[in-house]
């Protein structure tokens, strides 16, 4: 694996694991905190990172990456972006404690899963094209990563029962 490789691929692990910490934080606390958005926003230069230098290795080799990853993977990035300057005006807002900045902190937090969720698509399709030894060709790869964002999505969404 080639050093720029190497480097792209921590920096978009990097960002599953920050954007990841930082979505379920904030749902977990139950409030946006400034913390909250530090993981978004290094999460985001974090896939930036990874995904420019990705594209460069793509520009440089003779071997092709299914249009669909990069089609998702810029569509992810400009949800991730949406999302962190959403999360800092609904922050900056948010420090009124007025009740429109409350309803706009709760709507905030559904879009954030669901950003969440979103971007989870070209992560596993990068993953399993990505993946010398799976061999997975590219709609194999879109449809497992699309089940994989189904599940991600009902186990966030679906409300759980209380147990007795």
């Amino acid at each position: 694996m080639s050093p720029m490789l190497m480097f792209a691929s921590l920096a978009i692990t990097g960002a599953l694991i920050l954007y990841t910490i930082g979505v379920f934080k904030e749902r977990a606390d139950g409030r946006l905190r400034g913390i909250h958005l530090v993981f978004f926003w290094c999460g985001l230069a974090c896939d930036t990172t990874g995904t420019t230098l990705m594209s460069i290795i793509a520009r440089e080799s003779t071997a092709t990456a299914p249009a669909i990853h990069g089609i998702t993977g810029l569509a992810a990035i400009v949800l991730m972006l949406f999302h962190a300057i959403w999360a800092t005006v609904v922050y900056v807002q948010g420090r009124s404690h007025n009740a429109s900045a409350l309803k706009r902190e709760q709507t905030f937090h559904r879009l954030s899963a669901a950003v969440w969720i979103a971007w989870l698509v070209p992560y596993v399709i990068g993953l399993l094209v990505g993946i010398p030894f799976i061999k997975l060709g590219t709609t194999p790869s879109v449809i497992l990563s699309v089940l994989v964002a189904g599940v991600a999505a009902y186990l966030v969404f679906h409300p759980h029962s209380s147990r007795a």
